[in-house]
């Protein structure tokens, strides 16, 4: 006897299949008819994505993007003595960073540069918070957007060497007579060659080589090098030899932070970082290094690497491994609702509420405390408390509740292809729409439950489920596994 939820075909409205679907999601903040239809416009998934890959960096056309909290292009300095006259706080300038990121990630069409922005920033992570490194933070993103999908020795020496980072590690007051280890310690156990691949002598000679980087703190703000400051004399980290004679370590240290990125254990690392990030919490060893293989013989650069990640045998099997993380999940939600978001205005406007929204559900953008960077692996996310969160920002979204100021969400009638429709065609039809997949039986199930619609039913304009039903149709679609998973 066939069941009565077999689901419908709304076939006008298209899908990805599988593969393109599962090379979409891992490199995009979620799925649109727009990106459904860029990557079938484009010849498939990896001919979408070899194009994203191939574009130009046009710095002009990034940094304009959504370029709505003019606080951001202020210098440090101002920043701060905004903060010092009673204006607005360096944090209040920094959750303008988190939100500038949220809505790019929401609009941009270079989803895979967006993807790979926020993958540098967690790795080279300087959260984006605190009165100090807070001033020279929106600048540090802008260096580590800009070498996004470049060389990652090139992205090293500019991220190590920036005031934001200088000062969040404490080497901005480093000396020759007080060298601090904070900043020559995580950039070899966290940036580069990792845990297990140095001794305490290296972390000292480290600490050393980086002497000499310096930013006036609370007053200027001015970063500069101090050779007067820089620590002489011979060092080792690993097999890294210099006689280091010239008070000038400026050539010295950018030595040494190529060295480092070519450092075959920091070729290990990038790729075991890259495949946990895109492929699965476990990637194998065999991966792993044929990744690091991929990054050593093209001189560090990213694209190479990741053409080959998406390429890999092992990658085409990961599909659902992967968790969206909070901000993910927020950012997926608006776009897989269509919502329109402008230039805010006051801070109940939908560009700066999603901010809260992020919280809500767990961590806004950047905001890791630690020098680690956020989690790429999924278990800090799969807890009841967080799946709650997301189903309560979900069901205001679907309602088109909260925020309600400064974005458009589409009405119910605009959700629907046709009317009248049945209800499991329409059904279908938002799957495809938000999923990017035929509907299931189990989604039709859960859609019938929640409405109290049978699946064969005639939707008319005047159904109640048009009136007042539709936010409960679009909370299915957005609490299903499929949108928890990218």
């Amino acid at each position: 006897m066939p069941s009565p939820y077999a689901p419908g075909r709304y076939r006008a409205t298209p899908t990805l299949g599988g593969g393109a679907r599962h090379l979409a999601l891992r490199f995009s903040y979620g799925l649109t008819p727009g990106l459904v239809s860029a990557v079938k416009g484009a010849g498939g998934g990896l001919a979408w994505f070899d194009a994203q890959l191939d574009r130009p960096y046009d710095a002009t056309a990034d940094a304009s993007l959504c370029d709505w909290w003019p606080d951001l292009h202020l210098d440090a300095a101002t920043i701060w003595q905004r903060q010092v006259s009673g204006g607005r706080g360096t944090w209040e300038v920094m959750a303008d960073y988190a939100r500038r990121l949220l809505v790019r990630r929401m609009t941009s069409p270079h989803q895979v540069h967006e993807v790979m922005t926020d993958f540098w920033e967690s790795h080279l992570h300087v959260p984006a918070n605190g009165d100090s490194q807070g001033v020279w933070r929106a600048s540090y993103g802008d260096v580590v957007r800009r070498h996004a999908l470049g060389r990652f020795d090139e992205l090293l020496v500019e991220a190590v060497t920036h005031p934001a980072m200088l000062i969040f590690l404490d080497n901005a007051t480093s000396t020759k007579s007080h060298p601090n280890e904070n900043l020559g310690r995580e950039l070899l156990e966290l940036h580069t060659v990792g845990i297990g691949a140095h001794t305490e002598a290296d972390v000292k000679a480290s600490a050393r080589i980086l002497t000499g980087w310096r930013v006036d703190l609370w007053r200027t703000w001015e970063a500069s090098y101090s050779p007067q400051d820089h620590w002489t004399g011979p060092v080792a980290v690993g097999d890294f030899r210099d006689a280091n004679s010239d008070p000038d370590g400026r050539r010295l240290t950018r030595r040494y932070l190529r060295h480092l990125a070519h450092h075959p254990a920091t070729a290990r690392r990038i790729a075991r970082k890259l495949a946990t990030k895109f492929i699965s919490d476990t990637p194998s060893e065999q991966v792993v290094d044929e990744l690091a293989e991929v990054y050593l013989a093209h001189d560090t650069a990213v694209v190479p690497v990741l053409r080959a990640l998406v390429r890999t045998q092992e990658f085409r099997k990961a599909k659902g491994q992967k968790l969206r993380d909070p901000a993910e999940d927020v950012v997926a939600s608006y776009r897989a609702l269509g919502a329109a978001v402008v230039a805010p205005r006051a801070d109940d406007h939908a560009a700066n509420a999603v901010l809260w929204q992020s919280d809500a559900v767990g961590m806004r953008p950047a905001a890791w405390p630690r020098p680690d960077g956020p989690p790429l692996h999924g278990d800090p996310w799969a807890s009841p408390s967080r799946a709650l969160a997301s189903m309560e920002v979900h069901w205001s979204l679907a309602g088109g509740w909260w925020p309600k100021k400064g974005v458009t969400w589409q009405s119910p009638q605009q959700w629907a292809p046709e009317l009248p429709i049945e209800f499991r065609d329409l059904v279908d039809h938002l799957s495809r729409a938000v999923h990017g997949r035929r509907s299931s039986r189990q989604l039709l199930r859960a859609a019938c439950d929640a409405v109290e619609t049978r699946p064969g039913e005639r939707i008319t304009g005047d159904h109640r489920l048009m009136a007042w039903q539709f936010n409960r149709l679009l909370g299915v679609l957005l609490d299903h596994p499929h949108h928890y998973h990218r």
